[in-house]
């Protein structure tokens, strides 16, 4: 059995009915409309996101559930897709998964207007159902993630950056919508319970873990195939990068610095860049750092009893850092 499938079972009722029902919350009488999101939704991923929100919502409340639950779930589906879609618009990409992006199909006025129309899906989702706080605790994570993107950009132009301001894009670029997830589903059965926090710590963490092992990507793995470089052809700082920057001599940054800012696009160059952050510790550092917040993540777990919903949610962070794409 496939470790996606393994985390999946405990909650695999719940995840049925989930599907069932986010069909249902993006309906619409304009029938383009229902064309695209039909095909949005046949083309879903491993759907991490929700299986966060249920998990945690079991974990907390004896296996139980709540209409809140689903809702959550669904809310923080709409809201992610709507940020899907808009960054293959910003981002200029025709492809999502393997299949053709929404602005690839539908050109990119009506890419956009999709994404509004999925966040106003959401938004009001909660609103109907006097959802409020978890209202509040998506709308936090969209403010976190603009700011994020924002923060990297604005960052990516000087390429001299510290691991704590590396720390602060990935939280709210990467993390914070983890985290908004597991304290959606404690707050869906657990309303201002002290949980919440500790959920939403317990999903940051998870975030920061799964943003350095897609940082761990860019370098390649022996038995995964060639070095990639992508993050280094885009300039985009990374903690193996960051790290070998602070840690080499004026010289070897000089060369490092000038390599990602103009020579980016030369395949030798980069080649060169992977090797040397390789060979100067970049990846032993970011692995360590990766496995430091993936068991701070499941400390936060030992207060709970032993369930199946607690087993696929250390199965989950396990399978974040182990996972081969």
């Amino acid at each position: 059995m496939k470790i996606t499938e393994q985390i999946k079972q405990p909650i695999a009722y719940e995840m049925e009915l989930f599907e069932r029902k986010f069909r249902l919350s993006m309906a619409s009488k304009v029938a383009l409309l229902n064309r695209i999101t039909h095909y949005i939704v046949n083309r879903k991923g491993k759907q991490m996101r929700p299986m966060f929100v249920f998990l945690v919502a079991k974990m907390m409340n004896n296996g139980e559930v709540s209409e809140r639950t689903y809702r959550g779930a669904s809310v923080i589906e709409l809201i992610h897709t709507a940020t899907l879609v808009h960054d293959d618009v910003v981002d200029d990409s025709n492809r999502r998964r393997g299949f053709f992006s929404i602005n690839a199909l539908w050109k990119n006025k009506i890419a956009v207007l999709i994404g509004d129309y999925l966040l106003s899906k959401g938004l009001l989702l909660s609103i109907d159902n006097n959802d409020f706080d978890l209202l509040k605790i998506i709308s936090v994570a969209v403010r976190e993630m603009s700011e994020g993107e924002l923060l990297q950009i604005e960052k990516a132009r000087q390429l001299d950056i510290t691991e704590a301001v590396y720390y602060d894009i990935i939280r709210q670029k990467t993390a914070t919508l983890i985290a908004a997830c597991c304290s959606l589903g404690a707050a869906s059965v657990k309303p201002n319970a002290p949980e919440v926090e500790t959920m939403r710590k317990f999903g940051e963490l998870i975030g920061m873990a799964f943003q350095i092992k897609d940082d761990l990507f860019d370098y390649g793995e022996e038995k995964i195939g060639k070095p990639t470089g992508i993050d280094i052809k885009e300039q985009k700082m990374t903690l193996p990068l960051i790290y070998v920057l602070n840690n080499c001599s004026k010289k070897e940054k000089a060369w490092l610095i000038n390599s990602v800012k103009n020579y980016n696009k030369d395949k030798k160059r980069v080649k060169e860049v992977i090797t040397f952050v390789r060979a100067n510790n970049g990846l032993d550092y970011a692995t360590s750092k990766m496995k430091a917040f993936q068991e701070e993540a499941l400390n936060l777990l030992n207060n709970y009893p032993e369930s199946p919903y607690k087993s696929s949610l250390k199965l989950m962070v396990d399978y974040v850092i182990d996972r081969k794409k």
